[in-house]
């Protein structure tokens, strides 16, 4: 299975979030798992960018902690974290090391592994819904704290850099859903794409949406 390579996950955290929707994620099921062994993949299609050092929501800004201490590593790694107590969450840690920053991976499009997916997911679960939203993203693909640490370049979950977006296909909004820094302009997706979490669909139609300069 093809690896990642640095390029994708070069260069300060906002620019990386940019690059990395439309790249492909590929998960290796564990052991154990429904659909053990088989390899799932699908095209990143929205991501949100978490800056260092001067964004309150991002989960490096009070420091390291045991939690958080891949957030704090080289550049193209894992952050994965439990949130609710039910849903993971996927993250690509940015920035040089000792600076906590990340991109989280919100959606993704099936490409791979689709009838595994839905084992995971449901069954009535539509294709174009079964990684959208980093809940059931990770869900899909069998992602949780194990995957924590991972150097995503190789290995059983790995992020493959692909051509980049065409600049009008592109979008960016506010973030939603915080507390505080709520209204940066930090989310990224495929504004074709059938699998942007539904947030992104209903808000279509908005006049917040602009294309990401570049």
């Amino acid at each position: 299975m093809a690896g990642g390579s640095d390029a994708v996950f070069e260069g300060p955290t906002v620019e990386v979030a940019r690059k990395l929707v439309g790249a492909t994620l590929h998960r290796r099921i564990p052991r154990g798992e429904v659909g053990e062994g088989q390899w799932l993949a699908g095209r990143i299609v929205e991501t949100e960018a978490y800056l260092p050092l001067v964004d309150p929501s991002c989960h490096g800004y009070r420091g390291p902690t045991n939690r958080n201490r891949a957030l704090f590593g080289r550049p193209g790694f894992a952050y994965v974290y439990l949130i609710y107590g039910i849903y993971f969450c996927l993250n690509v840690t940015t920035e040089p090391p000792g600076i906590g920053a990340a991109v989280l991976i919100r959606a993704l499009e099936p490409l791979r592994g689709v009838e595994t997916m839905r084992r995971r997911r449901g069954a009535d679960v539509p294709t174009d819904a079964l990684a959208s939203g980093p809940g059931n993203l990770c869900r899909a693909l069998s992602i949780d704290l194990a995957c924590d640490g991972l150097d995503l370049r190789s290995g059983d979950l790995s992020i493959e850099e692909q051509k980049q977006l065409p600049r009008d296909r592109l979008a960016v909004t506010p973030r939603i859903g915080l507390g505080v820094a709520e209204s940066w302009p930090l989310r990224f997706y495929d504004r074709c794409s059938p699998s942007i979490s539904p947030y992104r669909k209903s808000s279509n139609s908005r006049s917040t949406i602009r294309r990401a300069s570049r």
